[in-house]
């Protein structure tokens, strides 16, 4: 049997389960690397491959999961020489069983390293280093490739570009949700799959984290959106943190799996917990469903239009505002804003449409002068590092239009596209490629017709030709294109005709709606008025200023008598003054208070408004009357889950401006640091694990706290020492993993054996509040957040 075959069947494909409980039932040592077996314990490695596939798996996943350069540093092996033997064992245990049926998949894990703006890793970086990966596994002769446990949308983007662009391979793909329906940093089930799917992967779905029961309504969610084949491994339940012992067993996960599996789910494995016992039990019970051959359950969704970043998707199912302003045209003091490369500027411009209402930004940095694709990088983002709103990426540049896809982290609209061949030869390869919704202009070589009839024409032809690349109609936004009327009154009213019958062709539309007006007196009335009609006749996307309340208040308007409007409650909102629209919106730079830069996660705003605030106040009465009121703001919404992982990250940073300016300044004075305490952050002996505490430190260091990171898999006297040296007051210690938890504890135990006076915060996926106070911590930090108050009640002398 060819993979093809086993992939395009209406069968189920039954995946294997965990690399690490088998490992580590097979001997593995705490702080041993578990891709290193592949070469020093090849034997123990197939063995674990032929159980699975005696129990039933078709693809077994490679014990590669983090043979990346980053994790594998320090062991005398390559990249290449541990993934060649990962395959080879695989290969191995398929060839003795014999089957024809059973495929190598490349196993790919994250970095461990979150990627800009949210850290410091690069995301050219990345995929390097997953192309490093992947072009040894698929050298080796790995059948598929699996990039697995991702948290992170734009790691995984950055992961499917080094596959599609260095293999020839097949693309599985698989994010860790929690019980909210989100990743770890934010990331939404609407965003993963719009953006995986387009681009390019074979399958999607979700791992770890949580049992069947836990899981499935998450895969419901996914096989009611996805047009895809779906992948499941689920973990066996919960550890028990003191046998290591999952608590479902193989009977109840076969049977919680096995109602997963009856929602359409393709490929069906498991993950944390699970044996080749899972496996077996899985495989009998889903070999007795009636109609097994999924034709029963085979899923009909249609494609979406949708557009999102990692944190927030925006469904063109109603009328979208697209805002306007990041665009030079007929702006000399954006223009100049551009040429100076002035973010401060650019980035105030972004938040006062994010605050007006915008749903969408059309981002332009084409003039004289510049270098639009290296621009269009940095834009793109800085855009990202203040807000989550999706972009719509406008260039006539070919290589700047790529740049703005390529760093773009979720699916973006490009603009634009036209009837001309040679444009839509340019343009369509760019769009198929990074997955994104295009604008159709309804024009050509012969410029723009007059009459409605022939610009649809124009729109046929371009909807026939992205059909040829594989582009969705739903990924089409036709733009009908507006003519000033004191020019050519009659345009309007053949803009309006095209726009109705455009409709009928299954496609979006999208105007540009300012244009209607130049020329003319009072120009915001006839604009107003102009895209009320055009709403009417059937307009999805308006390209305005967010800004012009008369044309903000007509969208509500229109919502409300249009029935997107639910009981008009956004419409009352706006009129109560209780909206974005009127409750937060930055109209100059004088409105910019420090409190609304920390919360909006604006650096140099911040930087800058520490200093001209020193002038005036003390050091100390900025940060506990100006700073940490914000940061706590911040952190209340996050709680809330108003905001994610990386807003939070970006408050957290540009309070740090502000510190550093304030440091500065005291230090200047002959005065004493301004750290409120020291705290010191460590991963435990054997857990190689340090994202989740490069995140704590990250927190508490942008609220004023010192923070001494002895790193991760740290020797015990290495964390007691130190406490004792530094007379350290707080310890906050990470484990990730269930079999480094006794390192946890023996941790604890140490530094009560030296000091008595020092309290211990502890964190990690697989603690839980009572066995973090069974194994002595003082507190339990369910996330960074909860670290931050545990840092207020042992510095409370000092806040």
């Amino acid at each position: 049997m060819e993979l093809r075959d086993l992939l395009e069947s209406n069968n189920y494909v039954f995946l294997d389960g965990a690399m690490g409980t088998m490992l580590y039932k097979a001997g593995l040592k705490l702080g041993d690397r578990p891709e290193v077996f592949n070469i020093t314990h090849s034997e123990i490695i197939e063995d674990i491959h032929s159980q699975y596939i005696k129990a039933g798996s078709n693809i077994v996943y490679t014990n590669t999961f983090g043979a990346n350069r980053k994790k594998i540093d320090k062991t005398p092996y390559t990249v290449e020489e541990i993934i060649t033997a990962g395959v080879n064992n695989a290969k191995a245990a398929i060839k003795a069983s014999g089957r024809d049926d059973a495929f190598v998949a490349l196993d790919i894990g994250p970095i461990g390293e979150l990627l800009e703006p949210n850290g410091t890793l690069s995301f050219d970086t990345a995929i390097d280093i997953f192309r490093e990966q992947m072009v040894a596994g698929e050298k080796a002769g790995a059948d598929l490739i699996v990039v697995e446990t991702m948290t992170d949308l734009y790691e995984l983007k950055a992961a499917i570009l080094a596959a599609k662009e260095n293999t020839s391979l097949p693309i599985f793909t698989t994010m860790t949700f929690e019980k909210n329906q989100r990743t770890f940093t934010g990331c939404s089930v609407e965003s993963f799959i719009a953006t995986v799917s387009g681009l390019g992967v074979t399958a999607l779905g979700l791992n770890c984290s949580l049992g069947p029961d836990e899981i499935y309504p998450i895969a419901e969610k996914i096989s009611k959106i996805s047009t895809l084949p779906i992948i499941v491994k689920a973990n066996a339940g919960l550890p028990n943190l003191e046998t290591n012992e999952y608590d479902v067993d193989e009977f109840a996960y076969g049977n919680s799996v096995e109602k997963i599996a009856k929602l359409g789910v393709k490929f069906i494995g498991g993950c944390c917990g699970t044996t080749p016992d899972y496996i077996r039990v899985l495989s009998e019970l889903i070999k007795k469903i009636e109609n097994r051959d999924l034709v029963g359950i085979t899923r009909t969704n249609e494609k979406e239009s949708l557009v999102c970043t990692a944190t927030r998707f925006v469904k063109v199912n109603e009328l979208r505002v697209v805002g306007e302003r990041i665009n030079p045209t007929g702006k000399k003091r954006f223009q100049k804003a551009l040429l100076d490369e002035d973010m401060d500027y650019i980035l105030t411009q972004v938040i006062e449409q994010v605050d007006a209402g915008a749903d969408i930004l059309d981002v332009n940095v084409g003039a004289p002068g510049i270098n639009e694709p290296k621009l269009m990088k940095k834009v793109v983002q800085a855009i990202m590092s203040v807000t989550d709103i999706p972009l719509q990426i406008d260039s006539s540049n070919k290589e700047a239009l790529e740049v703005g896809l390529r760093y773009y982290n979720g699916k973006a609209i490009v603009n634009s596209v036209n009837g001309e061949q040679a444009v839509m030869d340019k343009v369509f390869p760019l769009v198929k490629k990074y997955g994104a919704a295009v604008v159709a202009l309804t024009l050509d070589e012969n410029g723009i017709p007059e009459k409605a009839e022939e610009r649809v024409k124009i729109a046929q032809k371009i909807i026939a030709e992205s059909k040829k690349y594989g582009i969705s109609p739903k990924d089409i936004y036709v733009d009908c294109l507006t003519l000033t009327v004191s020019a050519k009154q009659e345009g309007a009213r053949q803009t309006l005709k095209a726009i109705r019958e455009v409709k009928k062709l299954g496609v979006k539309t999208i105007l540009g709606v300012s244009n209607i007006s130049f020329g003319l007196p009072n120009r915001e009335l006839i604009n107003t008025t102009f895209l009320t009609m055009a709403m009417e006749a059937g307009l999805d996307l308006a390209i305005m200023n967010p800004n012009s309340k008369a044309m903000m208040d007509a969208v509500f308007a229109f919502k409300v008598l249009n029935c997107n409007d639910i009981d008009s409650e956004a419409y009352v909102n706006r009129f109560n003054g209780f909206t974005k629209a009127t409750d937060n919106t930055l109209n100059t730079k004088e409105d910019l208070t420090i409190e609304k830069a920390v919360i909006k996660g604006l650096k140099e705003e911040t930087k800058a408004l520490t200093k001209e605030m020193l002038k005036e106040k003390d050091e100390m009465e900025i940060i506990n009357c100006h700073l940490i009121p914000a940061l706590d703001i911040v952190g209340d919404k996050y709680e809330k889950g108003e905001i994610f992982l990386p807003q939070l990250i970006k408050s957290a940073m540009a309070s740090q401006e502000a510190f550093e300016v304030i440091k500065t300044k005291i230090a200047s004075k002959g005065g004493s640091d301004v750290a409120k305490g020291k705290i010191v952050m460590a991963t435990v002996k054997g857990d190689i694990h340090d994202i989740g505490k490069n995140i704590v430190k990250v927190i508490l260091e942008n609220y004023g706290y010192e923070v001494i990171d002895l790193g991760k898999d740290v020797e015990i006297d290495l964390v007691a020492n130190t406490v004792k040296e530094k007379n350290i007051k707080l310890v906050g210690l990470s484990a990730l993993m269930t079999t480094t938890l006794k390192s946890m504890e023996d941790t604890i135990a140490k530094i009560r054996e030296v000091t008595e006076d020092c309290k211990i915060m502890v964190g990690g996926a697989v603690l839980t509040e009572d066995y973090a106070m069974k194994i002595g911590a003082d507190y339990y930090c369910k996330d960074a957040k909860t670290s931050v108050e545990c840092a207020k009640i042992v510095f409370k002398d000092n806040n």
